[in-house]
């Protein structure tokens, strides 16, 4: 029988394009005890600062430098500016990675990818439907922390500008709409943990092994950023830009650092995401 009669014999009514709807694999993902606990953890988290604050005295750098830690209690919006600033680092690379980092190694783990594919869904459509929701509940998880703190900081130190540690203060709508695009770079900057997490889980069949080695290599990104031997090479580490967010909280906002930043970021992550659907196509799926 020819490849030409093969393709054609399918069953009424199927359409690539309708397999594994974008709706359906958030909700599977959405149920799922992972996703509800680091959900937690980020509902958490602000609520942790507030208490340590109230049983600290408030923040004390020890210098006569005032930093935006300092500035913590003033507002709701440095509340809300500072929990981005504690957590940016770190602790928000690993939704990042857990989210598009778990998503296909899981179902490999499951030995449910294969049926999954024998469905058949597509690979390229597989792909981009588990990619979609990992950077949605990734974006998620960085709109949720800011958004829970803003609210408990206004709730514990009131509405008001924002407070700026170089001086002076910033109204509370112009704050507001800093800290989104605040959210909005912390994301872009970790498109490059997402597309290495997502590559990974490409790779491998443990869960584990693709979030663990995403979050090891952005640590690693991080160290080397501090090795200042290296010089101009820093710049083509990702890690060397993440806090470029902090020139949206200054008087006049500057946009040139955040540029390169997002250029790099946004180049590595094309590439890994490129490698993971070449990879994937090719793959050998016995799981």
């Amino acid at each position: 029988m020819s490849t030409v009669t093969d393709r054609a014999e399918v069953a009424d009514g199927y359409r690539a394009g309708r397999t594994l709807p974008v709706r359906v694999e958030l909700v599977r993902q959405l149920k799922r005890r992972r996703t509800l606990i680091m959900f937690g953890i980020l509902v958490a988290l602000p609520f942790v600062l507030l208490i340590a604050f109230q049983l600290g005295g408030g923040p004390d750098s020890g210098t006569n430098q005032v930093s935006l830690m300092d500035t913590a209690t003033v507002s709701g919006a440095n509340f809300a500016a500072v929990n981005l600033f504690a957590s940016a680092g770190f602790l928000l690379v690993i939704p990042v990675a857990l989210f598009c980092g778990d998503t296909v190694a899981s179902e490999a783990n499951w030995s449910s990818l294969r049926y999954l594919l024998a469905a058949p869904v597509p690979r390229a459509r597989l792909l981009w439907s588990k990619l979609a929701v990992g950077l949605t509940l990734s974006l998620a998880a960085m709109l949720l922390l800011p958004l829970v703190a803003l609210v408990v900081g206004t709730i514990a130190y009131g509405w008001g500008p924002l407070q700026l540690p170089t001086g002076g203060a910033m109204p509370a709508g112009t704050a507001t709409q800093r800290l989104l695009i605040t959210v909005a770079y912390i994301f872009v900057s970790q498109l490059v943990t997402a597309a290495l997490a997502f590559w990974l889980s490409t790779r491998t069949d443990a869960p584990l092994g693709a979030v663990g080695g995403a979050v090891g290599l952005t640590i690693v990104g991080n160290v080397l950023d501090q090795v200042t031997a290296l010089g101009d090479w820093r710049d083509f580490l990702p890690a060397h830009w993440q806090y470029a967010w902090l020139d949206a909280v200054q008087p006049k906002l500057e946009w040139s650092d955040m540029i390169q930043g997002t250029s790099l970021s946004i180049t590595l992550a094309l590439v890994l995401f490129a490698l993971a659907f070449r990879g994937f196509a090719r793959k050998d799926v016995v799981s």
